[in-house]
């Protein structure tokens, strides 16, 4: 009866029992779905901590196991029960899996989550598997039994927030669910905050013939008699000091032997509407035709074995993949940065039913829709899925196309605060042009547009520049008076305070002017690309002329002395605009091996802090492997070292690891610009999208 689980997952436990990895990540994504549903193990061991929301606050899922009488703990600290010894852990692309042993058993624990970029349905689906699989080691059989339970921190924003449990019935799962009783829809936005409207749910399987309740320690009563608190607390939640309500599964394995058997649930999350956009609430993808909870969670459980199959063999083979293009290292970082870069995003449908997808700044701002945060991670969608990008870009483009609304010749930098992306908050907002990030954005922009003319299929991205037009050809012409010498002014590493002559800043406006005239040659506009493609270059060789400095160039015009990462010089080598000489590139990062630290390349010459997103589109810049590897190793060893036990940051100190600050971002995906610019390897990948 439970053959639809446990023959694929044998095999992986086959695999990886008793398998450690060298590699540490900095925090293990268990589940990652959005900006708000997303728990994470921050220790070593499954048991040395409570989970997390990626923010830090807690989010405890505990997991016990029951063998011959016996109660262990394999997920969550509490200290009352011991902790079943943690023999390994793995991380792939879409699974996390923990592997335990002790009296006679093994028990693996893989959390699976099917965030596939080439399937938007199943990619919107807010569900993650848990799957235990036990059997014997020992030659005997045992009794065994597991356990998971979660309270009411999963679906509040605070601690204390009055909540309404519930249990319900699909046909084929039992159904627990939390959320809070006043459902205050979309009622805040900001950084530091986790949701407190929709509703979290753990569903089992009917055939595994689980024990359910609502109350108040139920681990307590799993662990001394291997049952569940008979009476629910029908009367309403427990107050805190007569102890939480719980929502608690026991799932029993009855008796196992040398044969492997495997047993699962699904933690989901569900919000009915996920974002406001310009004062209009828009459901999530996965509901943009009003699809019941009972219908998604059914159609999980019966894609569990078909989705799984696919998540091995995606894992396996973009593994082997990105180490046949760049190393095993690179892999690494790509296998840390995949899951969260997706998850700090928000799939959802527009009115028109069509796809928009906003990132979250997470741990900076909170804004929404920022273009130069989308612009960083902009490289794994690309790989995969432009169509993913374009959900980005096309929001900022219908606001700047607003009448009455943004009045500025230069693009906009967001679209408000998470969820609520009703116009830009960043800086002076719609009102002035104080600490805004002129040059920035508008060439942010430009580039985008013309990477998905020239990747996303069936001309979309030349249809999206040719609707768009008037906004690109202002910003192309603000860039044109601006670009080469930008005046005093914030960059995307605004942290790092505003900087004139900016020469990175200057790198881009001219890389997007070449962009601009690449788009408009191919909507036909013969005299502007001419202009612009014949100004890009006379302005790439003025660049060179003022910001050379001996070896290398400055991190601004007027500014002897110094240096800086070249990064946005990366777009004239990946989109062949041939503006710079290779001898540019050839200089930069010969300069740049000497700058090293332990722990990475430090931004520029003012700190030795640096951001991991620009790290890598800088070794990008070398063109050939044993560069590239100088440059990438100390991000490798950061990532197995750093003492920050937090969602990957993405801004740290080069000299001693630690994070500065960011953390889970979506940035991340920018990781992937390597494989990007692998492009016999970017074809195959974006061929596979639906």
């Amino acid at each position: 009866m439970l053959s639809r689980y446990v023959a694929p997952l044998l095999l992986v436990a086959a695999a990886t029992l008793n398998a450690q990895t060298t590699e540490r990540p900095p925090a293990t994504p268990l589940i990652a779905h959005d900006p708000y549903f997303s728990v994470w193990s921050t220790a070593d061991t499954l048991t040395a901590e409570p989970t997390k929301h990626w923010t830090g606050h807690p989010q405890p899922l505990n997991s016990l196991v029951r063998i011959d009488g016996k109660a262990y703990r394999i997920m969550g600290n509490s200290r009352d029960i011991p902790a079943l010894q943690q023999t390994g852990s793995q991380l792939t692309f879409t699974h996390t899996r923990y592997q335990f042993a002790g009296a006679g058993v093994s028990i693996d624990l893989t959390f699976f989550t099917p965030a596939f970029l080439d399937d938007l349905d199943t990619l919107s689906r807010p569900v993650t598997y848990l799957t235990w699989t036990a059997k014997s080691t020992d030659g005997a059989s045992h009794q065994v039994s597991v356990f998971l339970n979660a309270n009411a921190e999963m679906a509040t924003s605070y601690s204390g927030q009055p909540v309404t449990y519930s249990r319900q019935q699909t046909a084929n799962l039992t159904v627990l669910s939390v959320g809070t009783q006043s459902q205050q829809v979309l009622n805040r936005s900001g950084d530091d905050l986790k949701i407190d409207w929709g509703y979290f749910h753990i569903a089992v399987p009917n055939e595994e013939q689980p024990k359910t309740a609502l109350a108040s320690g139920t681990a307590r009563a799993f662990a001394t008699d291997g049952i569940l608190p008979a009476n629910d607390d029908i009367d309403g939640p427990a107050p805190f000091t007569k102890g939480q309500t719980e929502m608690a599964v026991a799932i029993p394995f009855g008796s196992v032997s040398a044969q492997a058997v495997s047993k699962t649930a699904l933690v989901s999350y569900t919000d009915g509407y996920s974002m406001e956009v310009l004062n209009k609430r828009l459901r999530p993808w996965w509901q943009r035709e009003g699809k019941p909870v009972s219908q998604m969670l059914e159609e999980a459980l019966a894609e569990q074995t078909k989705l799984d199959a696919k998540g091995n063999a995606f894992d396996t083979k973009l593994k082997d993949d990105l180490t046949k293009s760049a190393g095993e290292k690179y892999a690494w970082l790509c296998t840390l940065s995949y899951r969260q870069s997706i998850a700090a995003h928000k799939l959802i449908a527009d009115s028109d039913g069509q796809p928009l997808l906003f990132a979250k700044e997470n741990f900076s701002n909170g804004d929404t829709a920022t273009v130069d945060v989308f612009y960083p991670s902009a490289p794994i969608f690309l790989f995969f899925n432009p169509r993913l990008l374009h959900a980005q870009v096309l929001p900022i483009l219908e606001y700047s196309a607003l009448p009455n609304r943004w009045k500025f010749p230069f693009a906009p930098h967001d679209l408000g605060r998470y969820p609520l992306a009703n116009g830009q908050d960043y800086g002076g907002g719609e009102k002035t042009e104080e600490n805004q990030m002129p040059v920035e954005e508008s060439g942010n922009m430009i580039l985008l547009v013309d990477a998905l003319a020239r990747f996303e299929p069936n001309n979309a991205g030349v249809k999206l520049a040719e609707q768009f037009w008037p906004q690109l050809s202002q910003w192309a012409n603000f860039l044109h008076e601006h670009g080469l010498d930008p005046e005093n002014q914030l960059t995307t590493d605004d942290f790092a305070g505003h900087v004139t002559h900016n020469a990175n800043l200057a790198l881009k406006a001219i890389d997007a002017m070449a962009a601009y005239a690449d788009l408009a040659k191919l909507l036909h506009h013969d005299a502007e690309a001419k202009k612009y493609n014949d100004d890009a270059h006379a302005y790439a060789k003025k660049w060179m002329e003022m910001d050379k400095e001996g070896d290398h160039y400055k991190l601004a015009y007027d500014s002897p002395n110094t240096w800086s990462q070249k990064y946005n010089l990366i777009w004239d080598k990946l989109l062949g605009f041939d503006l710079f000489p290779k001898s540019v590139r050839e200089s930069e990062i010969a300069f740049y091996k000497t700058k090293l630290n332990k722990y990475g390349l430090p931004l520029d010459s003012r700190k030795d802090y640096t951001k991991l997103d620009w790290e890598m589109w800088t070794a990008t810049l070398a063109d050939n492997d044993k560069d590239f590897n100088t440059l990438v190793d100390p991000l490798y060893t950061w990532a197995n070292e750093t003492t920050s036990r937090v969602p990957m940051t993405d801004w740290y100190d080069t000299i001693t690891g630690k994070q500065v600050g960011f953390q889970a971002r979506s940035v991340v995906g920018g990781l992937f610009i390597k494989a990007l610019a692998d492009k016999p390897l970017a074809d195959k990948y974006r061929k596979e999208a639906k």
